[in-house]
């Protein structure tokens, strides 16, 4: 991003320089056909920049653990509660408590998104991870395939939940399993939890009610 505001500014002084009317118009052909890398890279950037500040949180797809599209479009009308969850974690026992937290409000659906990223507590392939869920903890809300929620590469939805410019609320950093993000019926971020907050807890409940 550096580079191309550093571009702007560049490519503006350029053309800031006192030539007149005419003169500016027979340069354009030739200062077109220099800069045509630096043109080209800025006006990439500018789309990119647009369609990612205006993307709202249903506008997110992401893809679920059998391989099919989920659209968060879909839960319009639906509080969601998106939680970064693996199966060899001190938390993982809080699966018992998002399955009854699913069961006991009818606006909630809890999204599970299973992450490798924090000690290599979800080494699993899908089937794996499925298998462990339902069998383990009889879970029966969404998951999600492996995904990463940190990084340069973290999926768009975590971009999303952690970038205020996207969220409106605040920036957020994913420190470990289990951290929970609950988003309103109309899209909005409502509340970030660390790992340590239960489910069941009334600072989340209170928001469903």
């Amino acid at each position: 991003m550096v580079a191309q505001l550093n571009d702007i500014i560049s490519l503006n002084k350029s053309l800031t320089v006192n030539y007149t009317l005419g003169e500016l118009f027979r340069l354009l052909p030739h200062y077109f056909k220099t800069n045509m890398n630096k043109i080209v890279s800025l006006l990439i950037f500018f789309f990119y920049m647009n369609t990612t500040l205006s993307q709202t949180f249903h506008d997110i797809s992401i893809k679920g653990i059998d391989g099919e599209t989920i659209n968060l479009s879909d839960f319009k009308g639906q509080n969601l509660l998106i939680v970064n969850v693996a199966s060899f974690c001190g938390y993982t026992s809080q699966y018992t408590e998002l399955q009854e937290l699913h069961d006991s409000y009818s606006n909630l659906t809890v999204i599970g998104v299973p992450c490798n990223q924090f000690g290599f507590q979800e080494p699993g392939n899908a089937k794996e991870i499925q298998t462990f869920c339902q069998s383990k903890y009889s879970i029966e809300f969404v998951l999600t395939e492996k995904t990463k929620v940190k990084g340069n590469s973290k999926h768009p939805l975590y971009k999303w939940l952690t970038d205020k410019n996207l969220n409106g609320k605040d920036n957020y950093s994913i420190s470990w399993n289990f951290n929970k993000f609950l988003v309103g019926k109309d899209g909005q971020l409502i509340a970030h939890y660390g790992s340590s907050v239960s489910p069941l807890d009334e600072k989340i409940t209170s928001q469903l009610k």
